[in-house]
């Protein structure tokens, strides 16, 4: 085998080494579509371990708990609806990967431009409040003690 030959196939294996899913062997359900439907919904929720990873993804002890979850709730018949559903109920939210749209999610997306709003609003009005307010021309005695004070700087 020459070298070229070699780092050829060093690289190959470097590089199929990076597309290995965490699923086990023993993880992975005899029936092909529910497998498919399983490889689904593991991409779309996220290792609490890892946080950035999808369970699919995540070699975390956690991440192999949810994913022998989800597969037991596809055998038991559940849609993935109710799989995702059960998992949300069971974890919370943050454990999807893409949160789902609810009236307090979009409370909270909106809740920093609603304070850059308010801020802007303030600053408006407290703007407009000092540029109206005039200067109360000055008294007599006033005029007087500026034309003192301006002489005797010349």
């Amino acid at each position: 085998m020459t070298f070229r030959a070699l780092l050829l196939a060093l690289g190959l294996l470097l590089g199929l080494s990076g597309m290995a899913a965490a699923l086990q062997p023993d993880e992975v359900l005899a029936d092909p579509a529910l497998e498919a439907r399983a490889r689904h919904l593991s991409t779309e929720l996220r290792c609490m371990v890892c946080q950035n990873q999808s369970i699919d993804d995540s070699d975390a002890e956690l991440a192999r708990d949810l994913r022998i979850l989800l597969r037991e709730r596809l055998k038991a018949g559940d849609t993935d609806e109710e799989v995702l559903d059960y998992i949300v109920a069971r974890y919370g939210e943050f454990v999807l990967l893409k949160p789902r749209f609810s009236a307090r999610n979009a409370f909270l997306w909106a809740t920093p431009v609603l304070i850059l709003l308010a801020g802007g609003i303030l600053a408006v009005v407290a703007l407009g409040r000092r540029g109206n307010s005039a200067a109360a021309p000055l008294s007599a005695e006033e005029e007087a003690a500026l034309r003192d004070v301006l002489k005797d700087q010349s």
